[in-house]
């Protein structure tokens, strides 16, 4: 079971007739195939996460298989969510192996329909701004219910299949009631006229309560008559909304480095953000960042849920609270304050992108340079496997590949971030490592993007090998999505470009890379003859520089050509020979995939003990590696196998064990 929420908060007030009327929908709903949708809206501060939190926990007994949580504003692009990518998020929560989502956004819709399927969940929607961006993510079951919050009415959700809940400022009452009890202080006693001041200032917000409550708790020795005027005044001479005057207050109170790091948080690319990335964004070093953020922690400027909950002591900048911070910025802020450190933070991410990509894929085929430390910012904290065990060694790897998941929506942001800044060089270079994120966690409408900035950034700068490495790259997704014309056309540009450059092992690598993507292209639109020709090509320019792993992939890719062509001997030939030379070269992975695919030819062949073993060794690879998209294969080959050598009750086994990946896959 997945649980998602955050620990819950100390102190709640009010809000028993929004939760009564939940409980009680929730009581009397029966539809058997619509989820319960509970529609909280509210204006910014109110209160409307906390409360569907609230709700969510106590729902959490009579609704056991899961509790998950998704904030829109993590996936929104231009105004627009990206729901394919949200899909993703709550399949891979729901335990579907991020090797086995569909590609599609039709193709994980059906199978988050699939997964979800007579389950009972609690799915809590964040920030939702239209009804069309909710209605993909209601889980396949009337059992479920999903809750959803939002700023206004989601008017364009089917009419009837919402109950909606409007959550409305806090009265002077509750509001009192909230204050005493977040800051327990003789002075609300014994100045009341000041007291009720502030709760009005507040205007009934919860979330400008808390932040005047810490702000309170600071000035402990400030009689809460002079703070209410520091307030009023502030109020009186920026006339902008209540809660950001709150805000506003508290961010004068800050020191000098502070009041920049709040500034200049406002530009971090992602929802969140580690000490490390502060600190590279700051400029001033770790000890300056660290006190920093302590003052904005105190100052109530900053979302310190998640920091005891995950190993990297993440935080969070709400996003109203980056707003106000872009308006700090714009008023107190300089231009050459903020370039600088929109040019330090893509510099950290593609420097920690480029050692995550190293460590997670080992050495690879990379144009850009590898950017060294920053000077004042500390690394995020990969370990180097290479002179590990091989336990450790395989840890690692597998951290950094987490590190590259964790950060994907920074090192997006990142990408888009550089190209806007007309940083080209960091703009392709960012893409190369969000290649080895995107072969095992594809996000359709991200991948796309960045890749196309990537082809921009590399055209504009007249860098032509970077040019061709980013057209391949993003000729993958484009083609994965159907477009398979555009693919084509980018390969096309790709192996044009490589004919202007001058030859060097790089330039020939390169072309085999690019070759070998038009092979993978032909078999996808089923066209074996053009790619066997294509693998062969590939093979050949490797032979030509000696890259022993390229001509061991690439006869590997031929075999599978082979095969597919009908010539199962050859094919045979061309597979045991690339399983002899990935065995030798230590590539485990390699060696697995191909030790199934020569088992395949061997049965056709009738060499059924042969293909046995090697079946067994790619199964065994393939529960090491956690891909359960090569175990589901594999078993269904293996229960095929068994049927011939008339093993029926083990047949049987592998087919239901292969049944049971594809049920929690949502793929049955």
């Amino acid at each position: 079971m997945a649980y998602e929420l955050p620990p819950e908060i100390v102190h709640f007030v009010n809000r028993e007739d929004e939760q009564n009327r939940a409980l009680t929908a929730v009581a009397e709903w029966n539809a058997r195939s619509r989820p319960l949708c509970l529609a909280l809206s509210g204006p910014g501060g109110s209160g409307k996460t906390e409360l569907a939190f609230r709700i969510a926990r106590t729902l959490r007994d009579r609704y056991p298989d899961s509790v998950l949580y998704v904030d829109l504003d993590e996936y929104r692009r231009d105004g627009a969510v990206v729901v394919a990518d949200v899909l993703g998020q709550l399949l891979v929560s729901l335990g579907v192996a991020p090797d086995m989502l569909a590609n599609s956004f039709k193709g994980r819709c059906k199978q988050y329909w699939t997964r979800t399927d007579g389950q009972r969940l609690v799915v809590v929607i964040d920030n939702a701004r239209y009804g069309a961006e909710v209605v993909p993510l209601l889980p396949g079951s009337g059992a479920s219910v999903a809750i959803v919050a939002s700023h206004g009415p989601l008017y364009d959700i089917e009419d009837g299949a919402a109950v909606d809940l409007e959550l409305h400022p806090l009265d002077a009452a509750d509001s009192a009631e909230l204050l005493r009890l977040v800051v327990r202080d003789q002075r609300l006693s014994d100045e009341p006229d000041a007291a009720r001041g502030l709760v009005q200032l507040c205007a009934g917000l919860p979330a400008a309560l808390h932040v005047a409550a810490r702000w309170i708790r600071k000035y402990r020795r400030r009689p809460l008559s002079r703070l209410l005027a520091e307030l009023s005044k502030e109020l009186d001479e920026k006339g902008i909304p209540v809660v950001e005057k709150v805000w506003d207050a508290a961010y004068l109170s800050l020191t000098s480095e502070a009041a920049l790091l709040y500034r200049l948080l406002a530009d971090h690319p992602g929802p969140s953000f580690t000490p490390e990335s502060a600190t590279a964004l700051l400029g001033l070093g770790r000890d300056a960042a660290d006190g920093a953020l302590e003052e904005l922690e105190v100052a109530g400027l900053l979302d310190t849920r998640e920091a005891s909950s995950t190993a990297d002591g993440r935080l969070r900048l709400p996003e109203l609270m980056r707003a106000h911070a872009r308006r700090r910025a714009r008023t107190d802020g300089a231009e050459r304050e903020r370039a600088e450190a929109q040019r330090r933070i893509v510099t950290w991410f593609l420097r920690q992108a480029q050692r995550a990509d190293l460590y997670a894929a080992g050495p690879r085929l990379v144009v850009g340079d590898a950017v060294p430390p920053l000077e004042g910012a500390p690394d995020a904290p990969l370990a180097d496997p290479t002179d590990a065990t091989d336990a450790e060694r395989r840890e690692r790897a597998r951290s950094a590949a987490r590190w590259l998941n964790t950060e994907r929506h920074a090192l997006y942001a990142s990408v888009r971030l550089a190209h806007s800044l007309g940083l080209d060089t960091e703009t392709w270079a960012l893409c190369e490592p969000l290649w080895t994120h995107f072969l095992d966690h594809p996000h359709p409408g991200d991948d796309i993007e960045v890749f196309g900035l990537g082809v921009a950034a590399a055209g504009r700068a007249g860098n032509l090998p970077a040019l061709v490495r980013m057209r391949c790259q993003l000729a993958r997704p484009l083609w994965e999505q159907g477009r398979t014309d555009e693919a084509a056309q980018e390969l096309a540009r790709a192996l044009a470009t490589l004919d202007t450059l001058v030859e060097s092992t790089r330039t020939s690598k390169l072309r085999a890379s690019a070759i070998e993507f038009r092979g993978t292209l032909h078999a996808v639109q089923g066209d074996w003859a053009a790619a066997a020709a294509d693998f062969r090509r590939s093979r050949d320019v490797h032979h030509t520089i000696s890259n022993a792993y390229g001509v061991t992939l690439q006869t590997y890719r031929l075999g599978q050509a082979t095969a597919e062509l009908g010539d199962v001997d050859e094919a045979a030939q061309l597979l045991a020979q690339a399983h002899r030379s990935a065995v030798e070269l230590g590539r485990e992975r390699l060696a697995g995939r191909i030790g199934f695919a020569l088992g395949g030819a061997l049965r056709g062949l009738g060499r059924t003990g042969e293909a046995r073993v090697l079946y067994d060794d790619a199964l065994t690879s393939a529960r090491g590696r956690g891909s359960e998209a090569d175990e589901q294969r594999i078993l269904d080959a293996f229960a095929e196998l068994a049927d011939e050598e008339g093993h029926f009750d083990e047949a049987g086994a592998h087919r239901a064990a292969a049944h049971a990946i594809r049920v929690r896959n949502g793929l049955a």
